[in-house]
């Protein structure tokens, strides 16, 4: 069966931000997501979970580990477990980006102090 944003799975997260179920299983997970301008997620890291972002569409900030990583459309990053990490959108459009996850992050994801 085909999957895209318009057929999969959609639920809202954090300030007005969009996902979509692009993969949905214990082992993997795909996710499309919308951040409008000016929002974030909040800083975590996975006990388990190696996930990989990379950008569809606009501009966003990866805080990765204490450093920012600036990402543009068709650029991705790998986070490997226990590293803290934060998505935000700070530039003046929504950005779209796919975020890979192995396993899924279900139960996985702890806030990290700032």
């Amino acid at each position: 069966m085909k999957i895209s944003k318009n057929n999969g799975e959609h639920y809202i997260w954090g300030e007005a931000c969009d996902g979509w179920h692009l993969v949905k299983n214990r082992d993997l997970s795909v996710i499309h997501e919308r951040m409008p301008p000016g929002t974030s997620e909040i800083r975590h890291y996975h006990v388990q979970a190696r996930q990989f972002f990379f950008v569809l569409n606009g501009t966003a900030e990866l805080e990765l580990n204490g450093e920012t990583f600036r990402l543009q459309s068709h650029e991705g990053i790998e986070v490997g477990p226990g590293l803290p990490h934060q998505m935000k959108n700070t530039s003046e459009a929504d950005v779209e980006f796919l975020v890979i996850s192995h396993p899924q992050t279900r139960g996985d994801r702890i806030a990290a102090d700032e």
